[in-house]
Formats: C-alpha cells, sequence, structure tokens
C-alpha cells in the first residue's frame, strides 16, 4: 500500500485511534502531541486521504481511518507472529542468504524488507548481487541466488514461489532536450514507425513492446538492444530514441528530469513487482525468515 510506512507510525494511530484524544496519546507513547500530529499526517499523505477529522474539540476517524485501523492491526499481528515463531524455540537464526536485485530495486524495494530483517534476524549474513532485472528469476532457477526481487509473469516456474510487493505502470520515455526524436514525438499522430527505440535484450517489457509493433503491423525502428532499464534510461536521456520502462524506475533515476513520459505511447500491462524464492530454499530457516519479512513489510 505505501512505500515509507514504519511500523511506529502504525502503532500511533492505533493508540490515537483507540483514546481518540492527541494529549492522552501523545502521554501514552511518550511523544509530544505536535510530533504525534506531524506523525498521524503523514500516514494521510501516505495513503493518499484523511484518517481523522479533527478540531479544537474532538478527534473522529473517518471511514478510510475506520478501513486503515483494520490494516494496522493485521500488519503488526503479522510481524508479532513472525518475532513469535522465531523466539519461541530460543534457537538463534544465523547463516546466509543470497538475493539478487536490479539497481533501482536495490534503492526502491529492498530497504524497507531489509530494515525490518536486520532489527529481527542481525546474524543472518547477507549477499546481494545486482544486475540486469530481466534476469533475476533465471538466476533463482539456476540456483545462483535464494530469493530475487523481479517483474513477476502471470505464471511463474514451478519450482519457484512469488509473492507481489508492489505494482508500477510501465511508461514510455522520451528525451526531453531539443532533439530530432523529440520533434518525432511533437507529431500527432505519433510516427511509430519512424521513432527509434532503445529495446531490453530480453523480459517481460521486451515481450510486451514486441507484441505492441506486431499488432499494429509496424517493424520496430530499433536503435540499440541493451541490458537493462539504466541504460535504456540513459540513451533516452541521449536523444537516440524512446524506451519503455517501469515508472518505479523512473522515479528512481538521477536523469528523470532529462525525460518526457509519453502520455500518448503504447498502453501495457503494468509490472507486478514481487519477490521470487526457490521452493526448496524456503526449507532453510534464514531464506524463509526473509520470505515472511518481506511479506510483512508490503503487506
Amino acid at each position: 500500500m505505501m512505500h515509507n510506512m514504519q511500523q511506529e507510525d502504525l502503532e500511533y494511530f492505533l493508540d490515537l485511534y483507540q483514546t481518540l484524544n492527541f494529549g492522552r496519546s501523545s502521554t501514552r507513547c511518550n511523544i509530544s502531541a505536535s510530533a504525534l500530529s506531524r506523525r498521524i499526517k503523514r500516514l494521510e499523505q501516505q495513503v493518499g486521504t484523511e484518517l481523522y477529522q479533527r478540531d479544537n474539540r474532538r478527534v473522529v476517524p473517518t471511514a478510510a481511518g475506520r478501513q486503515f485501523e483494520r490494516y494496522a492491526r493485521e500488519t503488526l499481528a503479522r510481524w508479532a507472529d513472525i518475532c513469535e515463531r522465531v523466539n519461541e524455540s530460543g534457537a538463534r537464526i544465523d547463516g546466509e542468504i543470497r538475493i539478487y536485485a536490479s539497481v533501482t530495486a536495490c534503492y526502491s524495494i529492498l530497504p524497507r524488507i531489509l530494515r525490518r530483517f536486520r532489527e529481527l534476524f542481525p546474524d543472518v549474513h547477507i549477499h546481494l548481487k545486482t544486475g540486469d532485472a530481466a534476469l533475476a528469476l533465471q538466476t533463482v532457477l539456476d540456483d545462483e541466488v535464494d530469493l530475487a526481487v523481479a517483474a513477476l509473469p502471470r505464471r511463474s516456474p514451478a519450482k519457484l514461489q512469488t509473492r507481489v510487493l508492489t505494482t508500477t505502470p510501465l511508461v514510455s520515455i522520451g528525451p526531453s532536450m531539443r532533439c530530432a526524436v523529440r520533434d518525432l514525438l511533437q507529431r500527432r499522430p505519433i510516427p511509430w514507425r519512424h521513432v527509434p527505440v532503445i529495446l531490453s535484450e530480453r523480459g517481460l517489457a521486451r515481450q510486451r513492446v514486441d507484441a505492441w509493433y506486431r499488432e499494429r503491423a509496424i517493424e520496430a525502428p530499433v536503435y540499440a538492444q541493451v541490458a537493462g532499464n539504466e541504460a535504456i534510461i540513459a540513451m533516452v536521456s541521449l536523444g537516440c530514441g524512446v524506451g519503455v520502462v517501469p515508472q518505479l524506475v523512473v522515479d528512481q533515476s538521477p536523469l528523470r528530469h532529462e525525460l518526457q513520459v509519453i502520455t500518448e505511447g503504447p498502453a501495457l500491462e503494468p509490472y507486478h513487482v514481487g519477490i521470487a524464492v526457490s521452493r526448496r530454499r524456503l526449507q532453510n530457516r534464514s531464506v524463509e525468515a526473509f520470505w515472511e519479512t518481506a511479506g510483512v513489510s508490503y503487506a
């Protein structure tokens, strides 16, 4: 639901839901009333709607607030369940896990999971391998890693167990600088058979772009084929052509201000970004612990 929600924020929200009084909750939570108000406002910004109606005399949950209360309780209950299951045997979880992720996933997806995981399992050593997002699932199948952050296909290989963490649109991007490519993109309709395109060498995005061109009986004017969304963005920003990448990658890119999203571009199925793990490796306690932590982090 949200990218930066903290466990502590959920606890503050639930205490206020119980007391309906900022002064009383701030005392119980050992935080100032103004700080508590800021934390609630931050939650509302993340959710995108008001959770409480409040004035100088009362605090009342909105309809969205009542719905969010169930989400907050379920999320904290799942986290407590993980802690209990880990600690009930008294056995320490250590060892190592191997994770594969693209550079963008390291910035946008993994931090939220790793913060919680390190809190609970400080003795597990993490090996992180980065590379082309299109290769993520294959690295798990080849037993190069235990888990991978990946764009998940409609049907995953039987040897893998997958869990969707977030969904991001696939967007068409072009250069914002003045160049021949931008001139072509300003025409209506856009002459797609003449607009050079930067394509991924492989992966879901490549499959969906190829299908879009086939449906329109257009031979894609390929300028280059590259490995990785970051390479597509770099070449597009230089005016070499257009490309298709997940919105998540654009948002995280240092070159995002040198790009434009083409609203008249292909309407493609969004990416379901998630985590994939070898079913066999889930028998390992440290791998299972990471898998469960990822689920709680993106509940």
